[in-house]
């Protein structure tokens, strides 16, 4: 392999512990080891969990010596977010109030990830509470792309910590944008599967009828490897459902003739800038070539819905705190703390107006996938902004409700998205787009990303200075 080993792909490694050319021992060693090197720089743990990562590579050493192969994660160090829930070390969820409290469970997706063999490196950065902005205690992952450049909420260090090659995937989650942002902002591809197709047992919430729980990765056949493992349904949340997961990995390597792709232009010209749109239209146009069926569609009107977007997370989130604020509200953030007091002050007639617009535009969604398989839409609706651009991110709706206009619509609707690179600004920072799909069609679009990657190498760039 000509690529250094951190940031070759997780299926690669997999293969290659397999087939015994590696040892998960090395390979768990020398991820923490660059850990050690470079993390002071990025900032993407919270917790780096040394000895019990090498506990494990030895334990999958042992067992693949034995003949016993879990699966495709067995013996690669990957590592989550820190709001998953570990009965093994601290669980902080980018809070004060909860430093150093240690949950009598594990979080569902964390048992899945370590039932398939995984080595647990560690927990990941976040925003206070998985809201827009990190606690001011608190230090932020900075973007190994460019340091002055936003990574992305709320899974911030779940972005940068892959595509710093600190691990070879991470547990995300997405209740408006958290999974596609830090992952379109770091260069990864990103999936936030649809609601309850992960289990959000053991994950503390932000707005529990808008969380999604995915795999951030370096490319779509990574994130199907994690999506293989994690999905499912699960007795311990009520909300899980229960269809049977297929073969993720069988389904990428189909090709993507006649898979019919929704694209409105209008939408994608009247909200997002002239970079991200050329980019957005470049990719239609190698998906095209690859046999993809063009269909142009109206999306549906989303700004009433997204306006929605922040009462309704606000109940939630004033729901899901109740039991430390206010009666622990010093220990709060200013944006986290602001988000709540909008959810305690919520009056019905505003919820239910949120409430309509969720179920209707859900409905047009629906009519509007019996005509196509797949929706193209972009991330962001502009490239990557600066810090700078962004101080005013937390304070002001109008800016969020612009920011979030191409992705929260999904979390309402609980539609399944993959979001992957497609392209380079011209600062040179990486440009992104989401594949938007029906309820439970994972499988094709992760066959219909993992298609496109085949034919384009903007999965495989990597920031600089991070050899």
């Amino acid at each position: 392999m000509t690529e250094a080993l951190h940031f070759q792909p997780l299926t690669t490694i997999a293969e290659r512990i397999r087939r015994r050319e590696l040892s998960p021992v090395d390979v768990a060693a020398a991820a923490l080891d660059r850990i050690a090197v470079l993390d002071a720089r990025v900032r993407a743990y919270k917790l780096v969990l040394a000895e019990r990562a090498m506990d494990q590579a030895r334990r999958a050493e042992a067992e693949i010596a034995r003949g016993i192969w879990r699966g495709p994660l067995h013996g690669v160090p990957v590592a989550v977010k820190d709001l998953c829930y570990t009965d093994y070390a601290p669980t902080a969820c980018g809070t004060r109030m909860l430093e150093g409290w240690v949950p009598d469970h594990s979080a569902t997706v964390v048992e899945r990830l370590e039932m398939a063999g995984a080595v647990m490196l560690g927990k990941l950065r976040m925003t206070e509470g998985a809201y827009t902005s990190h606690h001011p205690e608190e230090p932020a992952p900075l973007n190994p792309w460019s340091t002055e450049h936003w990574v992305g909420s709320s899974s911030s260090g779940s972005g940068v910590a892959p595509a710093a090659g600190l691990c070879y995937g991470a547990i995300g989650t997405d209740t408006g944008g958290s999974i596609r942002f830090p992952s379109a902002n770091c260069g990864l591809t990103g999936i936030k599967p649809t609601w309850g197709r992960v289990s959000r047992h053991g994950v503390f919430p932000l707005a529990a009828s808008l969380d999604h729980v995915g795999p951030m990765c370096r490319s779509a056949a990574d994130a199907a490897a994690m999506l293989g493992a994690i999905a499912g349904p699960d007795p311990r949340d009520p909300t899980s459902l229960p269809a049977a997961v297929p073969d993720y990995m069988a389904e990428i390597g189909r090709n993507i003739r006649g898979l019919r792709l929704g694209i409105d232009r209008r939408y994608l010209e009247e909200s997002t800038e002239a970079e991200v749109t050329q980019a957005v239209l470049a990719a239609e146009a190698v998906l095209r070539s690859l046999g993809a069926r063009v269909v142009e569609v109206d999306f549906p009107d989303v700004d009433a819905l997204v306006k929605g977007w922040i009462p309704l997370c606000a109940i939630e989130t004033a729901a899901a705190h109740r039991e430390h604020y206010p009666a622990r509200a010093a220990q709060y953030g200013p944006d986290l703390a602001r988000l709540i007091e909008q959810g305690r002050a919520a009056t019905s007639a505003e919820i239910a107006a949120a409430f309509h617009e969720r179920i209707a535009f859900a409905g047009r969604l629906a009519t509007l996938f019996e005509s196509v398989d797949v929706l193209l839409m972009p991330t962001l609706p502009f490239p990557i902004p600066s810090l700078a651009k962004l101080s005013e991110f937390g304070q002001d709706d109008r800016v969020l409700n612009r920011l979030i206009r191409s992705t929260a619509p999904f979390n309402l609707s609980g539609s399944p998205t993959v979001t992957l690179p497609c392209g380079i600004d011209g600062g040179g920072l990486p440009l992104s787009l989401q594949l938007v799909g029906p309820h439970l069609s994972e499988a094709t679009l992760c066959r219909a990303a993992h298609a496109y990657q085949q034919a384009t190498d903007w999965h495989t760039r990597r920031p600089a200075g991070l050899a």
